[in-house]
């Protein structure tokens, strides 16, 4: 491999590239496709079909004499232009046609290509009941994206290439076929229907799909056009609730984007075993099963929610403007995360979707920091699927947001409307972007792209504050710690404008920041504020609009008063990492009333997160309360953070909630988890009356009692017994319930947390307990299905044996999926790493944690006799 490709300088970052990536380019065009028509007979009980696709093409060069279309895997019978029969070769993966007569400008030839398939590797997916799941339906569906299509019917398959589209499908009665753009036709046929569906708007082929089943229709409507969603039959009321808010939706993004919603329907259709959340198939979105929702499940799940307006939003971005290149996709997928952000507000409140965008940026920001840094634009990689990563969903939706800050909400939205509207029905780059923005405001945000798109990383920012009474100025002194000391003119550094509001609790106009806008762009400057009176509080990034990291070193009463009094939740949430960083007594009683009183659940849910931080027996006493919050989330981060506190009374207390259950799954889920992490380690202490570790058999017997009886929603709470099994890392009996659920014939979702939780078993097990773990997944890892790949993979990378290696090595030589290919080898290098050092480390760390534990103890005992002196 070239070195010019892979010369990015990343820091201590792992590099994106991996060996084996190469620029990608859209490929040269031979005229302009204008229209492709499917038409398919489908053998569902052999996995099969067979019929034609006819392609017109408008060249627009004389004298082409070959034609190169992407096919793979496709049995190819016949090929006429224009219906001359033409000679033709194929190796599987491109058919190339000899034109009998070259091209000439504006003659149009139709290409018509006589094809079947028999059990299809990707493309189009085969669901059918089998002995091990009896109850499975039988379905048909489709997945392009990204470059897929070519799986299912030869076409020229890059998003480059924009074109109408029609299929007509025969299926057996009674099932329905569903596909892109209206409906035009449906003819009986003996026992079988013919659909006919036609797509009259242009797009790419990877938004080309099918789905048909045996579905239950749910109609609604949006001005006059058809919402539908189709389910299994009995999952009515759960499309309602999942998807009912649909045509508020629709009225919500035509709003914003200013351009109504752009095609004659719009479909939801759930399938089973469907390998992504969702697909934004041109009018026609394909939703994975598991996103319907029963009524507990609603009470703390807004995934689903997020989920339909995200594939919605692609209607817009995605499918009425289509991104040129892969390496352009965060402008579709950036725009569809922060329409989940706009959604959030809209529809809860402007504080709920501050937190939302925090969450993306802390999910962005850990893929940085653990797996690699890139820039957002790359078309180097090996396979373009690498490109969906958090990267583009969620670092995308920051940089939409940092551009609504950099612009203020009215010129946003105008940039937005006139990108949508100038680009309706064609193909877009990044650069295109920055022209919309530029035309509609006149403002050049070339400056942020550079720094946020165009290479990677974030300012990590470290902010300290003094003040100095006697000439009553503030000192703030902000250093970016991403970039090596003493490079001031370092490309790592950030240039940015950045607001810094003080704060004041005790005025009238209570919490009214006095704010002033600094630029900072040196590695560590400081600033002087001229202020009237000392400030209770500062507010770095007054809004919070940057993505970026920060650590506050305030005093403990600034971050108190922070805590309480700063509007912004996002600011709140940084004042109590600051706290627990700082610990002690003071930091425990504050966080404490923020988990009882802060009004936004999100900040609760921090504030449970850092005291569980905080190596003090009181820090429990203040978590407890929060068990009774009525926010589910809230209690299921409480109950996370009681896996911190190994103490008999977090024991008792988590083992009570299992016993009386929650209205929440998730809550109870994770109390499955932890009770068994609290128990597998035994407790900080022993305090008289109790023994120093719960008996393993009456936790494990619990677990089991759960997996027994507990099926519920999704299997959400017995995976999460799973996991509490899981942390026995030194139990037979643990072990050997976990390998009976990675059974086929287990449910899907049950059946792949057990799966992983076999890597996290397999620490503390026997050599011959080992073998049989590594035996397993060596055998699941034969198993074809997307998921199980990725299970088995995440399994084998926890493990700390040479052996997993192997299995890796095959599975990522074997697996027809780039995503799973590239998964595989990032789990190897952990594997590496876990055999080097962990041995040694494993035995420090047990006793590290012995000695804080007995440190703990003491501790509190000391703060809670200073806090009586006082």
């Amino acid at each position: 491999m070239s070195k010019s490709y892979f010369d990015t300088d990343n820091n201590g970052h792992k590099p994106f590239e991996l060996p084996g990536a190469r620029p990608h380019y859209n490929p040269d065009r031979p005229g302009q496709v204008e229209h492709i028509f499917l038409d398919l007979s489908l053998d569902i009980p052999k996995q099969s079909y067979q019929g034609s696709c006819s392609i017109r093409l408008l060249p627009i060069r004389n004298g082409i004499d070959r034609l190169t279309l992407d096919a793979v895997n496709l049995n190819i019978e016949s090929v006429q232009v224009d219906d001359v029969p033409q000679t033709f070769d194929y190796d599987g993966e491109q058919l190339s046609i000899q034109l009998s007569e070259v091209t000439q400008i504006g003659k149009r030839l139709l290409i018509a290509i006589a094809y079947s398939v028999t059990k299809p590797q990707r493309g189009i997916y085969f669901i059918q009941p089998d002995k091990h799941y009896p109850n499975k339906p039988t379905q048909v569906w489709t997945q392009g994206e990204d470059e897929d299509s070519r799986f299912w019917f030869p076409c020229f398959d890059y998003p480059g290439q924009l074109s109408t589209s029609e299929i007509r499908v025969r299926v057996p009665n009674p099932l329905v076929a569903i596909s892109n753009g209206e409906l035009i036709d449906t003819t009986e046929d003996g026992d079988d229907k013919i659909y006919h569906w036609s797509q009259q708007q242009v797009h790419p082929t990877y938004l080309m799909s099918l789905a048909v089943g045996d579905f239950a229709e749910i109609r609604d409507e949006w001005k006059g056009k058809p919402v539908t969603y189709y389910v299994e039959k009995g999952r009515e009321e759960d499309a309602k609730r999942s998807m009912g808010k649909t045509p508020r939706m629709i009225e919500f993004l035509s709003q914003k984007y200013g351009y109504p919603y752009p095609f004659p329907k719009y479909a939801q259709v759930c399938v089973d075993d469907f390998i992504f959340g969702g697909m934004e198939n041109t009018s026609t979105t394909l939703l994975t099963d598991r996103c319907l929702l029963d009524e507990r499940a609603a009470l703390d799940n807004r995934n689903t929610e997020s989920l339909v307006v995200h594939e919605l939003a692609h209607q817009w971005f995605g499918d009425l403007v289509v991104i040129k290149h892969w390496s352009h996709a965060w402008i579709k997928e950036g725009m569809a995360s922060y329409s989940e952000v706009m959604w959030t507000q809209q529809e809860y409140s402007l504080e709920e979707a501050a937190y939302y965008r925090f969450l993306e940026a802390r999910r962005y920001i850990s893929e940085d920091s653990s797996r690699y840094r890139r820039p957002m634009v790359t078309h180097v990689y090996r396979e373009a699927i690498e490109l969906y990563d958090r990267h583009i969903y969620e670092k995308g939706s920051c940089v939409y947001h940092m551009i609504r800050a950099q612009l203020g909400d009215e010129l946003f939205w105008q940039a937005i409307q006139t990108f949508v509207q100038d680009n309706a029905h064609k193909t877009v780059e990044t650069i295109d972007l920055l022209r919309a923005i530029e035309k509609a405001t006149g403002h050049n945000l070339l400056f942020l792209f550079d720094q946020y798109v165009y290479r990677g990383g974030h300012p990590d920012f470290k902010v300290a504050y003094s003040w100095d009474g006697d000439a009553k100025l503030a000192k703030i002194t902000v250093t970016q710690i991403q970039a090596a000391e003493g490079q001031n003119g370092s490309k790592d550094l950030f240039d940015l404008k950045i607001p810094i509001g003080f704060g004041y609790t005790q005025q009238e106009e209570s919490r009214k920041l006095k704010t002033f806008t600094v630029r900072v762009n040196e590695r560590e400057q400081s600033f002087y504020f001229p202020l009237e009176n000392k400030p209770q509080f500062i507010s770095f990034d007054v809004e919070n609009n940057y993505l970026k990291t920060v650590a506050l070193e305030y005093p403990i009463a600034e971050l108190k008063a922070q805590l309480e009094s700063d509007t912004d939740p996002i600011s709140r949430i940084y004042a109590a990492e600051a706290l627990a960083k700082k610990g002690g007594l003071e930091a425990t009683k504050a966080l404490s009333a923020s988990l009882k009183n802060d009004p936004l659940w999100g900040v609760r849910v921090e504030a449970a997160k850092q005291l569980a931080k905080i190596n003090l027996d009181q820090a429990f006493d203040g978590l407890v309360v929060g068990l009774k919050d009525k926010n589910a989330y809230v209690r299921r981060s409480v109950v996370e953070a009681l896996a911190q506190i190994k103490t008999a009374e977090s024991y008792k207390v988590v083992r009570g909630l299992l016993q009386k259950g929650d209205p929440s799954y998730y809550v109870e889920a994770t109390a499955s988890r932890v009770i068994g992490a609290i128990s597998a380690r035994g407790f900080a202490y022993a305090s008289a009356n109790l023994e120093q570790k719960p008996k393993e058999d009456k936790v494990l017997k619990q677990l089991k009692g759960i997996l027994e009886e507990k099926a519920g929603w999704n299997e959400v709470v017995r995976s999460g017994a799973i996991a509490g099994l899981a942390e026995f890392k030194t139990s037979e009996v643990a072990l050997n319930l976990v390998i009976e659920y990675t059974k086929i014939g287990v449910p899907q979702p049950l059946r792949l947390a057990t799966i992983r939780a076999l890597g996290k078993i397999s620490v503390g097990q026997s050599p011959v307990n080992l073998e049989r773990i590594l035996e397993k997944l060596a055998e699941l890892a034969k198993e074809t299905f997307f998921l199980t790949q990725v299970a088995v993979a995440a399994a084998l990378g926890q493990m700390e044996t040479p052996k997993a290696v192997g299995i890796l090595r095959s599975l990522a030589e074997q697996t027809a999926d780039g995503r799973v290919r590239r998964n595989a080898e990032e789990e190897i290098s952990k594997v590496q790493k876990n055999i080097g050092s962990e041995k040694t480390i494993r035995q420090l760390r047990e006793d590290f944690d012995q000695l804080k534990q007995q440190n703990q103890e003491l501790r509190s005992r000391l703060e809670n006799l200073e806090a009586k002196s006082k």
